[in-house]
C-alpha cells in the first residue's frame, strides 16, 4: 500500500471512530434506574462484608402501586443467596419474595423490608428455576423505579 493510501485509510478510520464512539460511550442512562440500583447496592453492602459475592447483572424497571414483576433465576443447591431491592422513591413500600418452581414460598424467615430497601434470603433445597417477585405495595409516585441485585456464597 502506498504511503498516501495508508494515511488516508488511517485518517478515515480515526474520523469514523470520533463520530461513532461518543454515542456508544456516553449512551443515555435513566438516572432514576441508576439511583434505584445504588439503593439496592447499599442494601447489599453488609452482606458483601459477610462474604457474599455480588453479581454484576441486575434487573430494573418501574411499577405502579400494587403491581408486581416476576424474575426467573436459576439457583443452585449448596449455595446461599440474597436478593436486594432498592428504590429512590421516598415513602414507597416495596417487597421481594422468592418462590420455587411449584409456586411455594422458598425464602428464609430473615427476609426484610425497610425504607428504600427490601431483601429476600434463600438457601435452595434443590437446583432449579426460582421466581423472584418484586412488588410495589404503595408509593407516592405514579410509577416507582426499582432495581434488584443479588449475591451468593
Amino acid at each position: 500500500m502506498n504511503p498516501f493510501a495508508k494515511v488516508l485509510l488511517c485518517t478515515t478510520s480515526l474520523l469514523a471512530a470520533i463520530v461513532v464512539l461518543p454515542s456508544a460511550i456516553f449512551a443515555w442512562v435513566d438516572p432514576t434506574t441508576v439511583y434505584a440500583r445504588a439503593f439496592a447496592l447499599l442494601a447489599a453492602e453488609p452482606y458483601v462484608k459477610q462474604g457474599f459475592h455480588l453479581r454484576e447483572d441486575y434487573w430494573a424497571g418501574e411499577l405502579a402501586s400494587g403491581e408486581r414483576k416476576a424474575v426467573r433465576q436459576q439457583l443452585f443447591k449448596g449455595n446461599e443467596y440474597w436478593f436486594w431491592l432498592g428504590t429512590e422513591v421516598d415513602g414507597a413500600k416495596e417487597s421481594v419474595h422468592i418462590y420455587d418452581s411449584h409456586g411455594e414460598l422458598a425464602e428464609q424467615p430473615d427476609s426484610w423490608a425497610k425504607g428504600h430497601f427490601a431483601a429476600a434470603h434463600i438457601i435452595p433445597k434443590t437446583t432449579g428455576s426460582y421466581f423472584i417477585i418484586v412488588s410495589v405495595e404503595k408509593s407516592p409516585a405514579a410509577r416507582t423505579h426499582w432495581a434488584l441485585a443479588y449475591g451468593f456464597r
